[in-house]
């Protein structure tokens, strides 16, 4: 999850907003998976082999096909959580850098101006 909360005037903010909606899809997309890996289960469970021919036998291959697509798709959204995190970390620090620079050339204008 968002290790962040900026406020919404704050420039990370939209990168924040979007982390919390791909980490959203993230656990739809696992919890989606993890049904479908039941529900898979319990059709080839339920059919004995003999009948696991023809449209029943690709419905199920189909099946496994579908839930390697969608636990494959929750790894590239976690990946992409992890930049999106990793580049909300490197613009807040960024910005930190930068209201420090702004004190110090404030106080440097000051002083010179004294």
């Amino acid at each position: 999850m968002s290790q962040t909360s900026p406020s919404a005037n704050h420039p990370s903010a939209p990168l924040s907003r979007a982390l919390d909606q791909s980490e959203s899809v993230q656990e739809t997309v696992e919890q989606s998976a993890n049904e479908l890996l039941v529900i898979n289960a319990v059709l080839k469970q339920n059919w004995p082999n003999e009948v696991q021919a023809g449209e029943v036998a690709q419905a199920l291959r189909k099946t496994d096909e579908l839930e390697n697509r969608i636990h494959d798709s929750a790894e590239d959204l976690a990946q992409v959580n992890q930049v999106l995190a990793q580049e909300i970390s490197e613009r807040e620090e960024l910005e930190r850098e930068l209201a420090r620079t702004k004190v110090a050339l404030s106080r440097a204008k000051s002083e010179t101006a004294d």
